[in-house]
């Protein structure tokens, strides 16, 4: 039965880059992913040179997989050779790297090479497993332990890549493989514009629908586009033999990204050297911050990394140790303060059934009272007329505490008297006296006269 390999790529600049510094080719038996590094006018050339050189493996006959990873590797090695020359015909260009996933399908194995934090994942059935290691600071992290995976996706240095192509290393790492592979797996190689804001859940959902490649491709690009798409995007996905065998038909070679259109930098056009392949037109220099950047991977390096970053830890639980406890010294001091003038303040209140000089004011906060008894009366709050007590219970005010002792001498004064504070008029007269003669012997009750009076002689 015949083997066919269906895949198909796709790349979007994103909603915040201003060029696209991916590249990707999708050939019959070849499939690369490159993210480039090193600004506006470096990344893109970066990668369209990488993706280029490595594009030449695809014409080539192997076989077997061994010997299509020696030639994967050895495009590698040609490609960061060519890249150095490129620096060096192009001094502009110096710090320009770029990340690089492959695949080539060999019968029933794939052959891979990976350098970088692009990703190679696999489908079988429903389950999803990402195949490359990201060459990246966190992942070092990870795997020696220090921090869990939850804990790489938020890390202050997440994007630091430790492994690329570029003029930075002579001799790069490349890590290589060999895998089985049936048919129905379906592949897939992303750049870390899509694996970094899409989650592993969601490109499974995706990658499970029974749908053509280009349409898988298309979908996880909208996908990235929904979570925001802060970097360029890039997705290659490959079915192994579909339908079967013979029903499928392998999909014409597609580059995308900027391998896919003439390059564009700033320079001096009288003293470039010519790029194989690759159309130069220079422009006004625009600086396009990238989110990754090389670090060299050596164990003094990476415990130099991990030494600044324990130092900005401390620096930052210090910091908010500071900025917390002057908080927590703002509320005391306030709560103090407040506290200190509720104490100044005095009410006229009851205790017990008898008339009581309160300090503080009527509140509190939770089971604290705000005021306490200051001085307790022999006034009973019965001996008051209606008005004055009911004065009393609802308390009276006072602005300090002679204030208040007053308002108590001016309760015993009309408690004693029999008048009723704020009535504007005698509570009533006593029973027995006469306000003026009457001469009838007897009025009625309300008149104001007392019953059993006589006229005078």
């Amino acid at each position: 039965m015949a083997q066919f390999t269906v895949g198909a790529a796709a790349s979007h600049v994103g909603k915040v880059r201003s060029n696209n510094q991916d590249s990707g080719y999708a050939g019959g038996q070849l499939f690369v992913v490159a993210d480039g590094m090193g600004g506006h006018a470096g990344g893109d050339i970066a990668s369209a040179i990488a993706v280029t050189r490595i594009a030449e493996t695809d014409a080539q006959y192997f076989a077997t997989a061994s010997d299509a990873e020696m030639a994967l590797q050895s495009a590698l090695v040609a490609a960061n050779q060519l890249l150095a020359e490129t620096v060096f015909e192009h001094p502009e260009l110096t710090g320009m790297g770029t990340t690089v996933s492959a695949f080539i399908r060999v019968g029933d194995q794939i052959a891979m090479a990976h350098i970088g934090d692009s990703r190679i994942y696999l489908l079988r059935g429903t389950e999803l497993t990402q195949i490359t290691i990201d060459h990246t600071f966190v992942q070092r992290l990870v795997d020696s332990g220090r921090i869990t995976p939850e804990e790489a996706t938020t890390h202050p240095r997440r994007s630091v890549l430790m492994r690329v192509l570029g003029d930075i290393d002579a001799a790069p790492e490349i890590d290589t493989g060999i895998m089985t592979t049936s048919a129905g797996d379906r592949w897939m190689i992303c750049s870390d514009g899509l694996s970094s804001y899409v989650g592993e859940d969601r490109i499974r959902s995706i990658m499970g629908d029974n749908t053509p490649p280009a349409d898988v491709a298309d979908r996880l690009i909208k996908e990235a586009l929904e979570h925001g798409a802060p970097d360029n995007v890039t997705v290659i996905v490959v079915d192994i033999d579909p339908f079967g065998g013979d029903a499928a038909q392998p999909g014409i070679a597609t580059t995308v990204g900027s391998a896919a259109a003439p390059l564009e930098f700033e320079g001096d056009a009288g003293k470039r050297g010519k790029l194989p392949n690759m159309i130069l037109h220079p422009i006004k220099s625009t600086v396009v911050a990238r989110d990754s950047h090389f670090e060299p991977e050596t164990e003094d390096y990476l415990d130099a990394l991990i030494a600044e970053d324990r130092r900005r830890s401390r620096t930052r639980r210090v910091t908010w140790l500071v900025v917390i406890g002057a908080i927590v010294l703002a509320i005391v001091i306030a709560a103090v303060i407040g506290y200190n003038w509720t104490q100044s303040r005095f009410y006229v209140g009851s205790n017990a059934g008898h008339v009581a000089i309160y300090k503080g004011v009527q509140q509190s906060i939770g089971p604290i009272q705000l005021s306490s008894v200051f001085q307790d009366t022999d006034l009973s709050v019965s001996e008051l007329g209606s008005y004055d007590r009911t004065r009393v219970e609802s308390t009276i005010s006072a602005g300090s505490v002679n204030d208040a002792f007053a308002i108590v001498t001016s309760l015993e004064s009309r408690a004693s008297s029999g008048s009723n504070a704020g009535s504007g008029s005698s509570a009533g007269t006593s029973a027995g006296t006469s306000p003026s003669a009457s001469p009838t012997a007897t009025s009625s009750a309300g008149t104001g006269t007392a019953a059993g009076t006589e006229p005078a002689q």
